[in-house]
């Protein structure tokens, strides 16, 4: 690999399985690096993400078609990130001039930058998710605000409230953006570039921002089921009360008749 290289991140599905994944191919585990037999290295990730550093373009595609083998909900389309990175020894890390300077080619500064990279581009797809979301969501408040009706039924508001759940799941609870990597507690020296990586790429505030809207999208969705709910049982209400009534009538004109 050269001192200059580009980095590739991909997202491709909403999971890989990993577990057995040939060890004579493995030069890490946490996360999973791999060499390819050009010099190249691809960093997978269980949650949907390959990063490659310095792979030639047919690696890539039998990259890709290996990971999709083991993947699970793959995506139609591959989203892309992409980094140049420079190595340096005698210069500060950082982003500078707008590559990525870092002062060792280490297997272990690959798999730091490879996962800021992997954390930014699926905080990016589910910006871009949330997004489509509040788009659909503003017309429903505005029919709301306008014609007191909602828009929908309660079971379509309720797989809405699913997906972002899910939305959740998957970034907290498998992608652990807002963790620490597991690797800076055996190399606690790339602490200073992790915060400079996460610090480029926003993803605390982004993390944080993305919560935020998260917890809107999913207490709108959760008001207009419960608005919803409401609405019927109040109509069931009035049903019973005209049957109730429609009853009273019956009686009194079976009396009277007589």
């Amino acid at each position: 690999m050269d001192t200059a290289f580009r980095v590739r991140a991909l997202l491709l599905a909403a999971r890989f399985d990993l577990r057995n994944w040939p060890e004579r191919e493995t030069l890490a585990r946490a996360p999973l690096a791999l060499k390819t037999s050009s010099g190249g290295i691809g960093v997978v990730f269980r949650y949907g993400v390959a990063v490659l550093f310095g792979v030639a373009p047919n690696e890539e595609e039998d990259l890709r078609a290996r990971v999709l083998a083991v993947a699970e909900n793959p995506y139609a389309r591959a989203e892309v990130e992409e980094l140049e990175v420079r190595v340096e020894p005698e210069r500060t890390e950082g982003l500078q001039e707008g590559r990525l300077v870092v002062q060792a080619r280490s297997l272990e500064r690959l798999q730091l930058i490879a996962e800021a990279l992997a954390k930014s581009l699926v905080l990016g797809h589910y910006e871009t998710r949330l997004s489509a979301d509040f788009d659909r969501i503003e017309p429903l408040a505005l029919d709301l605000e306008r014609t007191g009706r909602i828009r929908g039924s309660t079971r379509e508001h309720l797989r809405h409230i699913g997906a972002l759940l899910l939305m959740e799941s998957r970034m907290v609870g498998r992608a652990e953006i807002g963790d620490k990597p597991e690797l800076l507690w055996d190399h606690p020296e790339l602490e200073r570039l992790n915060a400079l990586l996460e610090d480029e790429f926003e993803i605390q505030e982004r993390l944080a921002a993305l919560d935020r809207k998260l917890e809107l999208a999913a207490r709108t969705e959760r008001t207009l089921v419960d608005l919803i709910s409401t609405h019927h049982a109040l109509r069931v209400e009035w049903y019973i009360v005209t049957l109730i009534v429609f009853e009273i009538v019956l009686t009194l004109y079976s009396m009277f008749s007589r």
